[in-house]
């Protein structure tokens, strides 16, 4: 029986994760499910394995108390998907089941979490924030003893950027912690701190289904298919 992942739908760039997972990746073992705010189908989290929280616009700041007016808000929040995503990662909670969250989904996990977010970094989108259709690329530090860098075996790495917002270092979520920073102090990956009756779950706040290099980039290549082994395994 093929093992399916739930992939949250998103307005902007949704066909990149959608690709990420190869023909080799999927074949007949993995097949893909588009869950969507939009169409609400929230029966469609029993067939999933495995669930990927992507990309996309601002998280509403009701949810954690943020601020009500900002530099670069978006003429819109997407409330209908914030709360649709939340039922997504409690549903992967309460069973046990394997989670990544890419950009938006490590902001939204965090925010899920307790913790809250800086809505506008400011100058530090000079390094952060994409120009044009252009992600950045800027140096990033990985925690020694993190499952990122167990994943990745690397301590450095270079990844590409496309964020305005990032978790507030001061309010991390219960029970998350970091694994890796950029030389700048902007939290790049999140994980649970105690592992203990939990699914494997890893957050990432670059794109690694759009990277360059994405099939040989271990920040990449290599969380792909270790999220792909865990789902195996339930």
């Amino acid at each position: 029986m093929k093992k399916k992942i739930g992939i949250s739908f998103t307005r902007t760039n949704f066909q990149y994760y959608w690709n990420w997972f190869s023909t080799k990746d999927l074949l007949d073992k993995v097949e893909l499910i588009e869950l969507s705010f939009e169409k609400n189908n929230i029966d469609d989290f029993e067939q999933c394995d495995g669930f990927v929280l992507t990309g996309g616009v601002d998280i509403d700041t009701t949810l954690y108390g943020g601020a009500s007016s900002y530099e670069h808000q978006p003429d819109q929040f997407q409330r209908k998907r914030d709360l649709f995503e939340e039922r997504i990662f409690n549903y992967s909670q309460f069973h046990q089941l394997p989670l990544l969250g890419i950009c938006r989904g490590l902001q939204l996990v965090n925010v899920l979490q307790g913790g809250k977010l800086i809505e506008d970094i400011d100058e530090a989108n000079l390094v952060h924030k994409k120009d044009g259709d252009i992600d950045k690329q800027h140096p990033i530090i990985i925690e020694k003893n993190s499952l990122l860098a167990e994943i990745t075996g690397a301590r450095t790495a270079s990844v590409n950027s496309a964020h305005h917002q990032v978790v507030q270092p001061d309010a991390l979520g219960n029970n998350l912690m970091v694994s890796a920073w950029s030389d700048d102090s902007v939290i790049e990956a999140l994980e649970f701190k105690n592992k203990t009756g939990k699914a494997f779950m890893l957050c990432v706040q670059w794109h690694p289904e759009r990277m360059q290099d994405k099939e040989q980039n271990p920040l990449s290549a290599k969380i792909r298919e270790r999220f792909i082994a865990e789902l195996k395994n339930k």
